[in-house]
């Protein structure tokens, strides 16, 4: 069983990959005929274990947009575990029993329910006591089964988790160095997190188990009841008389055992070893040695001893449970010398501080800089040349400033942009103190938005990296955004330049003839107003009905209406506009566009024109919300996330629920429509918008004879 289900976690991405290049790049990695025959061998596959993988291309996934994660309360506090940097703590811990020795990873806890072998709910630890249901958004990671082999009530906990590679992946299809994310984990709470799981889906989320909560027969699931304790990174199943009656699994007691039946239903599972306290040093070195090479985030290890009626019988304290302790990576510690701070610009005008440390070996590795990240860390940090500080890496990977020992405390903040020299100035929010630089015109803020600019999603002009528009922009052939459209006015100069040549110039003259030909969201994506992205974009589009003039000079009024446009970026965007310098740009450059005509709605299709629905609840008409939201666009309305007075119906099929939104739409007298109601409302609408053309034609007509009369 196990060596199948191995075989198609190999399958599943081979062939996703294969399907990707074919329909998605015009290009063939794989031959018809081998693609049909590793589909067949997965299909017989995922027959005989009964698990489905997600993503497999046996399946027909469909992507949910929610407007807000529904909350759920646990069934027992999760909580966390105590922990300890000494080996010899985790030796006397253990005592004279058996353990297992895990990864912690650094993630999101996840609780997974399945029910008749289906996934039915996924939900986050949040605070412990309520945490966050993510359903369709599980149902999209990387390596979770929809489907499994046991056909009752399991329970189980895992860690979602972005691997290191396809979190430098993910940063490196980020053009802008300011908008890419700044750890894994962070990362992967927002992807886990997301209401639109088709975003969820793009983040490449795995999920490792650690535990097993209750795996209860079918025809036994109301008879037993289990007590779930610790959530850190491992959890537990009461063993009474009771739950053993009604487990359809046999785990002899161990949770190795447990293990092991859960990778026979497809699950990963988090990496151990099987210890005692002879052996537990010789496991924490090893782990020690692979997390160099270890491609998840993990911030230390999990002690578990595998007799689960053993660690049961312990108990818990008020924050910790007995049965499972951590152990927390005693950092390497390396003392060195501060020779100076470098100071960083980027495209937003913030200058990061950056410490230069003579050279140290550190975590099997040499390192030389710590970013210091602002003004507040700085000063507190009390930071001179020369200082004698003390460096580790956090999560034994990033390095960080742990120590000043000397605190000379004589870094003096620049007045000036180390780029531009222009004037600089500290700005707080919050309880952070942060430097910017104030000259519109810094070179690191126009090669940053020029970059930005010629992005795969913004113009999409190939052949222009930072480097070449650094060139470029030094030469003085670029300083504004239409500028781009005329480099063949420097035909000579580029053509000489280190690394180009007539071949490269003629290709990079193609490209941006085609950068011209483009769509409005992405004009304005390029523009790099703080915070508008590509989605956002194309909701400000669809709501000004593509017209960019109306766009400019919308109120902040409507724009806040604008789903995912709230205060701040509705103030970025206006403030971005009041500017006369910042219209003229855009002007220029739009004379050098040809923006493709968008399809919009025509009158006869718009019967949705000015009217607001907000969805809720599943559906069973649509294979998801994105499907029906589209449809209402289509339509010439808007799908809105949240019930106001501006609402116009409210769309759940649970008409009757007494949940928040229905309550919402209850007390404004707000229209709640089942998804039946709203097909009919739409045909109902659409026999009125003909009806009324065709008595718009029977007037006219009749006034053109009455003419010819």
């Amino acid at each position: 069983m196990e060596e199948k289900i191995l075989r198609m976690k190999e399958l599943v991405p081979m062939l996703s990959r294969a399907a990707r290049a074919y329909y998605q790049e015009s290009r063939e990695i794989m031959s018809n005929y081998d693609y049909d025959q590793l589909y067949d061998e997965l299909l017989q596959l995922e027959k005989e274990t009964g698990t489905i993988l997600s993503g497999s291309p046996t399946q027909k996934v469909g992507y949910e947009v929610l407007s807000e994660l529904p909350k759920e309360t646990h069934e027992a506090p999760m909580l966390s575990l105590d922990k300890t940097k000494s080996v010899d703590d985790l030796a006397e811990w253990l005592g004279g029993q058996e353990g297992l020795l895990s990864w912690k990873l650094d993630g999101l806890t996840i609780v997974l329910t399945y029910e008749g072998g289906k996934l039915v709910k996924a939900v986050t630890r949040g605070n412990g006591e309520i945490g966050e249901v993510i359903t369709p958004n599980a149902r999209v990671f990387a390596n979770i089964p929809l489907t499994i082999g046991f056909q009752g009530e399991l329970i189980l906990r895992g860690e979602a988790v972005i691997k290191y590679s396809d979190f430098e992946r993910i940063n490196e299809e980020i053009p802008d160095a300011d908008a890419r994310y700044k750890n894994p984990r962070n990362l992967c709470s927002g992807s886990v997190r997301q209401l639109n799981s088709e975003i969820t889906a793009q983040r490449s989320v795995n999920f490792k188990a650690f535990a097993l909560v209750r795996a209860v027969d079918a025809d036994k699931a109301g008879s037993a009841a289990s007590n779930i304790s610790d959530a850190d990174n491992t959890a537990s199943v009461e063993t009474t008389e009771t739950a053993q009656a009604a487990s359809a699994v046999d785990f002899h007691n161990s949770r190795e055992e447990q293990f092991i039946w859960l990778k026979k239903q497809g699950f990963d599972v988090v990496e151990y070893r099987r210890v005692t306290r002879e052996t537990i040093a010789e496991a924490v070195s090893s782990f020690a040695e692979a997390i160099q090479s270890f491609d998840v985030p993990s911030d230390g290890l999990v002690l578990t001893f595998d007799d689960i009626a053993y660690g049961e019988s312990l108990g818990r304290t008020a924050k910790f449970p007995r049965n499972s302790i951590a152990f927390k990576w005693a950092d390497e510690i390396r003392e060195t010398h501060l020779s100076y701070i470098e100071w960083s610009a980027s495209r937003t005008g913030l200058i990061n501080p950056v410490a230069v440390f003579e050279p140290i070996e550190l975590e099997g590795t040499t390192v030389s800089r710590a970013s210091v990240h602002n003004i507040s860390i700085m000063e507190a940090l009390e930071l001179g040349e020369g200082d004698e500080i003390t460096v580790y890496k956090a999560n034994m990977i990033i390095p960080q400033i742990a120590d000043n020992l000397t605190r000379s405390n004589t870094i003096k903040v620049p007045e000036t942009c180390p780029v531009c020299g222009g004037a600089t100035e500290i700005r707080q929010v919050d309880e952070v103190r942060s430097l910017y630089c104030t000259n519109p015109d810094c070179q690191a803020k126009k090669i940053k938005s020029f970059t930005l600019f010629v992005s795969r999603d913004a113009l999409n002009v190939d052949g222009l990296s930072e480097a070449t528009l650094e060139k470029f922009i030094a030469a003085g052939f670029i300083h504004k955004f239409a500028d781009l459209f005329h480099l063949d006015q420097h035909q000579d100069a580029i053509v000489q330049m280190e690394g180009f040549g007539q071949r490269s110039f003629d290709n990079l003259m193609h490209s941006v003839k085609n950068a011209a030909h483009t769509n409005l969201p992405r004009v304005i994506y390029g523009l790099g107003i703080a915070g508008i992205g590509l989605a956002n974009a194309k909701m400000l589009c669809r709501k000004f009905r593509f017209d960019f003039d109306a766009m400019r000079h919308a109120s902040y009024d409507d724009l806040i209406e604008i789903d995912g446009i709230g205060d701040v970026l509705a103030k970025a965007w206006m403030e971005y506009f009041a500017s006369e310098k910042n219209n003229a740009l855009v002007d220029e450059l739009l004379a050098e566009l040809t923006i493709e005509k968008e399809e919009l709605p025509s009158e006869e299709e718009a019967v949705f024109a000015g009217k607001t629905f907000v969805i809720t609840g599943s559906l069973e008409h649509f294979s998801n919300r994105k499907a029906l939201q589209e449809l209402i666009e289509s339509k010439g309305g808007k799908a809105a996330g949240s019930v106001s007075a501006k609402t116009s119906y409210l769309i759940n099929n649970d008409t009757t629920s007494n949940s928040s939104k229905n309550k919402k739409a209850k007390e404004l007298g707000i229209p709640i429509l089942s998804e039946t109601d709203f097909l009919k409302l739409l045909e109902e609408l659409g026999q009125e918008k003909n009806q009324d053309n065709h008595s718009d034609d029977t007037e006219n007509n009749s006034r053109e004879e009455d003419q010819d009369r």
